[in-house]
């Protein structure tokens, strides 16, 4: 049972400055003959998969999902607003902020950050 994914601007925002940095770090890559991954391309990866094991499972154990009060959900500041991890035992580890709505079987992607 999937999710309906959406996105707030800011989020979207960042997930495309991201995609654009993986994507010109790639070019430069090919060009180079470089081998190895780039950090720009790693993380956006981690980001990728990250938003997918969302919109499949948002309780995933790979994502250690918990509930995060700093921040106040866009739709009803009753309803929660959760963390999940991108990255982990990292300096400045990513992080997607996230909550279920406004309808049935959707979640909202808030900011995609890293670690407060």
């Amino acid at each position: 049972m999937a999710f309906r994914c959406r996105w707030t601007l800011e989020a979207e925002s960042v997930f495309q400055q991201l995609g654009s940095a993986a994507r010109a770090s790639m070019a430069g890559r090919i060009r180079d003959g470089t081998l190895k991954s780039s950090r720009d391309q790693g993380l956006f990866k981690q980001v990728e998969r990250c938003v997918r094991l969302l919109r499949t499972d948002p309780r995933h154990p790979g994502l250690r999902t918990h509930e995060y009060s700093s921040i106040e959900s866009p739709f009803d500041s009753c309803k929660k607003v959760f963390e999940a991890y991108v990255q982990n035992q990292t300096p400045g580890a990513h992080r997607v902020f996230w909550c279920y709505g406004p309808g049935d079987r959707e979640i909202t992607i808030i900011p995609i950050t890293p670690h407060p």
